[in-house]
């Protein structure tokens, strides 16, 4: 199937939980799977274009910022030649505040306006996920391998 890198920050373990239930779906779906931290690992800009898709995982810290740690990649995004790569946007946010997952939403947009594939769906879970949230990971992981199923079958 596809090659999938997963990028992610999580401070409190919630958008870690949601990338591990992602991750574990995408790999019963046949697909070859590689998790990132974005605190721990090396994010290799120029390697973005060996992957048949890149789904990055933030939450949103307080009233809407971007936590630090996914800054640096924001940025190098700018620099990067994203066009036409299959993107996706997914993390924990807290309901609590007005801009519930904005952190995700800034992602979606500057990879979109850069010309990357951008799953229009942005997989936003309040806090830590529920029964509920793991089957909308499961969606999440069909609607990118068929999206990356449909790119395999148009391009060859």
């Amino acid at each position: 199937m596809g090659k999938i890198l997963m990028i992610y920050a999580s401070q409190s373990g919630n958008t870690e939980m949601i990338t591990d239930i992602i991750a574990d779906n995408l790999s019963k779906l046949g697909h070859e799977v590689i998790v990132k931290s974005f605190e721990f690992d090396v994010i290799e800009m120029d390697a973005l274009i060996d992957y048949d898709a890149i789904l990055v995982g933030t939450y949103t810290w307080d009233d809407g910022e971007m936590p630090y740690e996914v800054e640096d990649f924001y940025v190098d995004l700018e620099d990067t030649d994203v066009n036409g790569l299959l993107f996706g946007v997914y993390g924990s946010a807290d309901s609590f505040y007005d801009t519930f997952g904005l952190a995700i939403d800034l992602v979606a947009v500057r990879a979109k306006n850069l010309g990357a594939n951008v799953i229009e769906e942005r997989l936003k879970i309040d806090l830590e996920p529920d029964r509920k949230d793991e089957k909308r990971c499961a969606s999440f992981a069909n609607v990118i391998s068929q999206m990356i199923e449909t790119e395999k079958k148009a391009s060859a």
